[in-house]
């Protein structure tokens, strides 16, 4: 019995080592060497700040930005999650029913527009970086309004989004998409403005 219980010791011991030390010890290493950015959060900086990163998504509640796909957990990355209701319940199909209504009136679309599901829907995570290219040339209009501008550069804002209108990865999973964090920093670049520091100034 009391071999038994010094075998199972080591063994205990050795893959508490090998598992617990070693092995994230080596994906750490190899993440950072292979791929830096990555590893790091794929994190993206403005002017020496970091303003978010491109994997997770925020909230861009301001007329002059692009509006990220809506969240059910108000873009909080701990916990991720949806609001995990099911299709036959009746708040459910009420809030895709106003975000409709909302994208519809805040963009100044027709009553009879088609709203991209991906603007009426919460993602399954919450924070959701992209949407689909249908939701941002939706926005175009509302964004150029918002900014000032005139009629000559609503051409340079659809060229900006069809710029950032990423193909499905390896050209087969999943379906063409824009990063909205992206886009709202480059329009910022574009015209010369500083841009958010933080999602937080974005609500402006």
């Amino acid at each position: 019995m009391k071999r038994f219980s010094l075998t199972s010791l080591r063994l205990f011991l050795f893959l508490t080592v090998v598992t617990g030390v070693l092995y994230p010890a080596l994906i750490t290493f190899t993440g950072a060497v292979l791929f830096p950015r990555a590893s790091a959060g794929s994190l993206v900086e403005v002017h020496g700040r970091t303003v978010g990163s491109s994997l997770v998504g925020q909230e861009f509640a301001g007329e002059k930005y692009f509006w990220p796909r809506p969240s059910a957990i108000a873009y909080q990355p701990v916990p991720s999650g949806g609001s995990n209701l099911g299709p036959t319940d009746r708040s459910l199909r009420d809030s895709v029913e106003l975000r409709s209504r909302q994208f519809i009136t805040r963009n100044r679309l027709p009553a009879s527009f088609i709203v991209p599901g991906d603007m009426s829907t919460a993602s399954g995570s919450g924070i959701d970086p992209h949407i689909s290219p249908a939701a941002a040339r939706a926005q175009i209009e509302r964004v150029e309004q918002a900014r000032g501008l005139g009629q000559g550069a609503r051409k340079g804002l659809e060229a900006l989004v069809e710029k950032y209108v990423e193909p499905p990865q390896w050209g087969i999973l999943g379906m063409e998409r824009v990063n909205v964090l992206l886009l709202n920093i480059a329009i910022d670049e574009l015209l010369g403005e500083s841009g958010p520091a933080s999602a937080a100034d974005s609500r402006d």
